[in-house]
């Protein structure tokens, strides 16, 4: 029996229309991604490609939670961030609930290719799965002192970390702001003193106070104090 052929209106006998030539450009593209990794560098500003149980995601990196080459913290994004439909699509997928995350960098393909894009759980239409094979990055409260004359100049009065969960940093955070409130320019002479939230930084982990053994109201006093003796 012979079998029928079938042509889509609009082309010639065999050609592919738009949507399909397009699904193959991704396809080569995906395979080229993988086969030819884009080397990362620890450091780099560029987003990453890290694997995800059998897919791969994109990631932010920053500084923060590393101890030599091995860790490093990242957030997992959309693959098609930063445009406001992949935004949308990527928060009902539950990529913007993650916050950043202590990933191994053995764990990590290359620097981020378009290519990888048909990897992920975006592209399959699913959800990040609970556990994702890393764990929350440890955060820091930084206290820093800083000349009012709005220069970066200035020094840091207190580091406290690592937070094991990001709550009870923000629960700090909110109570270190508010008994500034009203003394940030008078704490310390001729310096404006605020508290930043951001992840730990392990190479430096001998400068922090373990926030889990004193109060942190109590560790600022004291830090005020020791400036002002």
């Amino acid at each position: 029996m012979k079998r029928p052929t079938f042509r889509r209106c609009g082309t010639a006998p065999g050609a592919l229309s738009p949507e399909d030539q397009a699904v193959v450009d991704q396809f080569r593209a995906m395979l080229t991604a993988v086969r030819n990794p884009q080397p990362w560098t620890p450091g780099g500003s560029q987003d990453i490609a890290v694997r995800v149980g059998p897919f791969v995601e994109r990631a932010h990196t920053r500084p923060g939670d590393d101890h030599g080459p091995e860790m490093i913290a990242v957030a997992l994004v959309h693959p098609d961030t930063p445009h406001a439909a992949g935004y949308l699509h990527g928060r009902r997928l539950g990529y913007t609930e993650r916050g950043w995350l202590r990933c191994d960098t053995s764990a990590i393909l290359g620097v981020w290719q378009p290519g990888y894009a048909m990897l992920t759980h975006a592209a399959a239409n699913l959800a990040l799965p609970d556990d994702v094979g890393m764990e929350l990055a440890h955060y820091a409260l930084y206290i820093e002192a800083r000349k009012r004359d709005d220069s970066l100049d200035g020094y840091t009065l207190l580091r406290l970390g690592p937070y094991t969960q990001t709550r009870h940093a923000q629960q700090d955070y909110d109570r270190l702001t508010a008994t500034l409130e009203g003394r940030e320019t008078t704490a310390v002479p001729g310096f404006r003193v605020s508290a930043r939230y951001a992840p730990f930084d392990v190479s430096d982990h001998q400068l922090f106070v373990d926030p889990y053994e004193a109060d942190a109201v109590a560790l600022l006093d004291a830090a005020v104090a020791g400036v002002s003796a």
